[in-house]
């Protein structure tokens, strides 16, 4: 029953897996072709997505209708598979970097693909290629003992390069990618093990599984293609949620010093939609951009400012962490409000006093050494601008006392 299960199961995979593949492949074309380190697994997943295109029955149909037999499409089908392996060994031997076996390689799959048109085109009549006939292999038995041994040293081959580089790199998505690879190889390595049992053995237990095997390799090389994509989506992802979570605080403070935005402003959504930089810039720009503000808005945040900002986290239940969030929040509102309201600046700002108050910034070495660590340090003042405590903190009302403004 579950044996019956997995092959129809197997066989309902034949076209969503085809055509995960072939769109993978059309996904990743332009930028692998451009990337010297993925041009060459791009070109095996490609080879071997027209293979299995072809295996297609409504293509194998439409081709034997257009050639008039399907001898010559099986020829081509199984010619294709082997410039596949070839392809899958180019790509796992492009560390080596050696011509010489670039070029015994190319000799190698060049002589497979001779001797095999030599032996099919030498048999007797037969009008499909097939390992399970009542009267043997068709063409005939060297034929599929060269094709499938091809394929299986081709993908042992591959699946023991990737799985001794993939623990060896230090860069996560190519060894998620090698391992995929590696996965849906060793997938399509059991297919082939399984016709060369039927074809040397006449052993057919392991024929219902055939199909589930070889789709399954089809949906995992397609993941390995796409790695770079999936990466590359993350990175949008988190970048746009970040923006969207510094929103509010940049608006505000922006509002006040506009002069610091690089480009027109715009609504929240059209933003993250339609950036006025790439994608990859977005949240850099929004960090540099609020800072930018808050060291303007710093001129006029008087002395005393920060100790009443402090004095009322100080009856809060908060982390020192949400604490000084809160602090930073409640001067910069207070600074913005003042600039809004054509306050003068400051004559002594804050920042230039020590009397054991927090930085109004902090300063590259103590919250910035990375940009992972500004991002989180503004997020979490983002948040604490818009929370209640901060709502709640009245300044002093001689806060923007003239004694404090420039002559």
């Amino acid at each position: 029953m579950l044996t019956s299960h997995l092959t129809a199961f197997g066989t309902w995979l034949t076209y969503p897996s085809c055509v995960c593949l072939c769109l993978a492949v059309l996904l990743r074309a332009a930028p692998s072709l451009r990337t010297a380190d993925q041009r060459g697994l791009w070109m095996a997943v490609t080879t071997a997505g027209v293979a299995m295109a072809l295996d297609l029955p409504a293509v194998t149909r439409l081709a034997t209708d257009l050639a008039g037999t399907s001898h010559a499409v099986d020829l081509v089908k199984n010619l294709t598979g082997v410039v596949s392996a070839g392809a899958v060994l180019f790509f796992v031997s492009a560390p080596m970097g050696s011509r010489r076996l670039h070029a015994s390689l190319c000799g190698a799959i060049g002589t497979i693909l001779v001797v095999l048109t030599i032996l099919d085109l030498s048999a007797p009549a037969h009008p499909s290629h097939s390992v399970i006939v009542a009267a043997g292999p068709s063409p005939s038995f060297f034929y599929w003992l060269t094709l499938i041994s091809t394929h299986v040293v081709a993908n042992s081959v591959c699946v023991l390069v990737c799985c001794w580089y993939g623990p060896r790199t230090d860069d996560r998505p190519l060894a998620t990618a090698l391992w995929l690879f590696a996965s849906g190889t060793a997938l399509a390595t059991l297919f082939w093990i399984g016709r060369l049992l039927r074809l040397v053995l006449d052993v057919s237990w392991a024929l219902p599984y055939l199909p589930l095997l070889i789709n399954l390799h089809a949906l995992l090389r397609a993941s390995a293609i796409l790695v770079p994509t999936a990466v590359t989506l993350a990175r949008t992802l988190a970048n746009a949620r970040t923006v969207w979570r510094l929103w509010p605080l940049w608006h505000e403070l922006v509002a006040a010093v506009p002069h610091v935005v690089l480009t027109r402003r715009r609504t929240r959504l059209l933003e993250l939609l339609w950036p006025p930089v790439p994608h990859r810039l977005l949240a850099y720009r929004k960090l540099i951009e609020i800072r930018d503000a808050m060291l303007e808005l710093d001129h006029y945040v008087p002395p005393e400012l920060p100790l009443l900002a402090r004095d009322h986290a100080g009856t809060l239940d908060l982390t020192p962490v949400q604490a000084d969030a809160v602090v930073l929040a409640c001067v910069m509102k207070e600074a913005h409000q003042a600039r809004l309201a054509g306050s003068p600046r400051c004559e002594f700002p804050a920042e230039s006093f020590d009397h054991g108050k927090p930085p109004l910034l902090p300063t590259r070495q103590e919250h910035a050494s990375t940009l992972s660590a500004e991002k989180t340090h503004l997020i979490g003042l983002a948040r604490a601008y818009t929370s209640a405590p901060v709502r709640s903190f009245v300044a002093s009302p001689h806060s923007h006392a003239p004694g404090h403004r420039e002559g």
